[in-house]
């Protein structure tokens, strides 16, 4: 009974939270639009200009150079409260 029990509390305390972000993250993902800015994992920050089924091209700053990433590769997507404004 107290495996039962610790496997419960693993499951509301662990796997439920990590589900749920694997589905926000999909949705995410599935959402992406050009216009968009978003974050890499690796860092990079940019604007979509254009998506191509699983790659996407990001127009990156200040020199507006063009990379191509894959979809997964965007960790999350960047809203106007996360920019800090210039002093």
């Amino acid at each position: 009974m107290p495996i039962v029990v610790i496997f419960g509390i693993f499951y509301f305390l662990l796997f439920l939270p990590m589900q749920k972000q694997k589905k926000n993250q999909k949705n995410m993902l599935e959402g992406l639009k050009t216009g968009d800015a978003v974050v890499t994992t690796g860092g990079l920050i940019g604007n979509i200009t254009s998506i191509d089924g699983d790659t996407l091209i990001l127009r990156v700053k200040p020199d507006n150079i063009k990379l191509q990433f894959s979809r997964a590769s965007v960790s999350s997507l960047v809203t106007p409260l996360d920019v800090i404004p210039k002093a």
